[in-house]
């Protein structure tokens, strides 16, 4: 074994490390990647993405070498590990890989124009902060225009420090917003699972439940009624899922106002 020193660069993520906590970020990495996609303006955006915008598969025309387009949207991929304001747009781009058009592409390129505005943006985690999970869970009902798919998204936090986040289309058209949130939940508890078990891996403490906060007071009564079984029927997976978690002290459900759900930041394009 060799021993390289104290951390500071790899696989195009920077690290820097301060008396107040570390600093994680890929500045060389949208550098390169700036250069790679050979914008042929200096202009920025201070948006990765425009407001009420619903891309389709047949808008624009096709793009006669889809190569490029690829090419980006998978360097954009990489990129989100520590960039969670292009969590949404990545996620919206990456659907039209197979056949993209001259309307995604613009939309690509000004993800990359609001990355020249910010390359400086990085994660910070605080080492005074407390080892206690916290996490968030939201969803779009029925947003996706073509097929009616809902969106799932959440963020967790270690005290904090964001250190996991998602935006993932579900599988299954839900018939209403309940359900789609319901499913949201589902998935932000097995990731919670993981990472408790992470942390007791790592020799931390995990005797609390975490608290799961969501806007939505239905998915919430549902997730901890086992009475509402009848209704509940054709989602019983995810629920029970949800319950169990509940009732073994692995979360907590918690109501949070709208305005204070963190993770609707990765369920929608933002001002």
């Amino acid at each position: 074994m060799s021993d390289l020193g104290p951390l500071r660069y790899f696989l195009g993520i920077e690290v820097s490390s301060t008396s107040d906590g570390f600093f994680i970020s890929q500045e060389k990495y949208i550098q390169d990647l700036l250069v790679r996609a050979a914008l042929t303006d200096e202009r920025i955006v201070e948006t990765p993405m425009e407001l009420n915008v619903h891309l389709r598969d047949t808008d624009g025309d096709p793009l006669p070498d889809p190569t490029r387009y690829r090419h980006l949207v998978g360097s954009l991929v990489y990129l989100a590990v520590t960039r969670s304001d292009i969590s949404y747009p990545v996620h919206i781009l990456s659907q039209f890989v197979s056949a993209p058009t001259s309307v995604h592409y613009s939309h690509l390129l000004r993800v990359l124009r609001y990355l020249r505005g910010t390359i400086s943006h990085r994660l910070f985690f605080p080492r005074s902060s407390f080892l206690q999970l916290q996490a968030y869970s939201d969803a779009t009902w029925a947003s996706d225009p073509s097929y009616r798919r809902s969106l799932s998204a959440y963020c967790v936090f270690l005290g904090g420090s964001l250190i996991a986040w998602k935006t993932k289309k579900q599988t299954a058209v839900s018939r209403s917003s309940v359900e789609a949130e319901l499913r949201a939940m589902a998935l932000l508890t097995a990731e919670v699972t993981w990472l408790r078990w992470l942390l007791q891996d790592f020799g931390v403490s995990v005797t609390t439940p975490t608290p799961l906060l969501s806007d939505s007071a239905g998915a919430i009564s549902i997730a901890c009624d086992p009475v509402k079984h009848e209704l509940t029927k054709h989602i019983g997976v995810d629920a029970f899922y949800v319950r169990a978690g509940v009732q073994d002290q692995v979360i907590a459900l918690q109501y949070v106002p709208s305005e204070l759900q963190l993770a609707d930041f990765l369920t929608k394009a933002q001002t």
